[in-house]
């Protein structure tokens, strides 16, 4: 008896383990790059096709210069005190001595509020915080206290600010969570050591080490709320006047619509927060270094 041969097929076959990605192949190319390409295409072409930049010079107009300046207003302030109060409550976490139970349930609080936007977001802080939602009728009739009377409007920018603050001091903590777990406990010691105290600990050696995640994640923050356009029109409507709600407008096709100036406003988008999520990837692979 023969002994049976191997059989050899020719040509090269795509390894089974690549099968796993083409759904997400798929959707990252119907749904991102697809859009974007033709985006950016978009923000080149008059309505007839053809070639043009008149779309980017109708960006230099008083309106959309407002609307620009509101929105980078809007993210760097509600950046700033995510990345404020979402560094407190995970330093309280890691370092304050609370019980070890807090954490597991934080962590998961913050992965499902981060993600929590949109109406559902805005009709909970209308239910909540609106002309008569709960919490104001609450604090009008058995305090006396009239948030209105205060100037506090939440269908206004510092409304819609408190909302966007509700996904980003989560988000601040999932990510800045992992970047105190790596601080050494071998540098606080030597800094004790070297007669160091508390405050110096934090401010000659933690802080250095962390600023570039804290930056970094700053970036990430401000482009998060940079691109959020559901939770800004459900609750404040066209009232006020940021990059997202603008280009909704002129995308749908309003009376003024205009598609092509739509995607010029797009493409500007795509622009800043691009560089802001470039800046976050650079700083966050120059902390790693020092926190593996």
């Amino acid at each position: 008896m023969s002994d049976a041969q191997p059989r050899r097929t020719s040509g090269r076959r795509l390894p089974v383990e690549w099968l796993g990605i083409l759904p997400f192949a798929a959707f990252a190319l119907l749904f991102l790059i697809l859009p974007t390409m033709k985006i950016v295409i978009g923000a080149f072409q008059s309505p007839d096709g053809s070639f043009t930049l008149q779309n980017l010079a109708d960006l230099n107009t008083d309106s959309i210069r407002s609307a620009y300046w509101t929105s980078i207003k809007l993210s760097v302030i509600t950046a700033l005190m995510g990345c404020a109060v979402g560094f407190a409550m995970a330093s309280a976490v890691v370092f304050g001595g609370l019980p070890k139970g807090i954490r597991s349930p934080l962590l998961t609080f913050s992965g499902v509020a981060s993600n929590f936007a949109g109406v559902p977001l805005a009709f909970a802080f209308i239910a909540t915080l609106g002309p008569a939602g709960l919490v104001t009728l609450w604090l009008k009739t058995e305090f006396g206290i009239n948030l209105r009377a205060y100037g506090f409007n939440l269908l206004s920018f510092w409304g819609l600010a408190v909302t966007y603050l509700f996904f980003q001091i989560p988000l601040m903590i999932l990510i800045i969570i992992p970047a105190l777990d790596g601080l050494k406990r071998e540098w606080r010691e030597a800094a004790q050591v070297l007669g160091a105290t508390g405050a110096q600990y934090w401010r000659m050696v933690a802080l250095p080490i962390l600023f570039p995640s804290l930056l970094g994640t700053f970036a990430l923050l401000f482009a998060n709320a940079f691109g959020a356009v559901a939770t800004a029109f459900a609750l404040t409507g066209p009232q006020l006047n940021i990059v997202p709600i603008k280009l909704f407008a002129q995308i749908r096709g309003d009376v003024l619509g205009n598609p092509n100036l739509g995607y010029a406003l797009a493409f500007g988008m795509i622009v800043i927060t691009g560089l802001a999520n470039v800046t976050y990837i650079v700083l966050r692979t120059r902390s790693e270094r020092w926190l593996k």
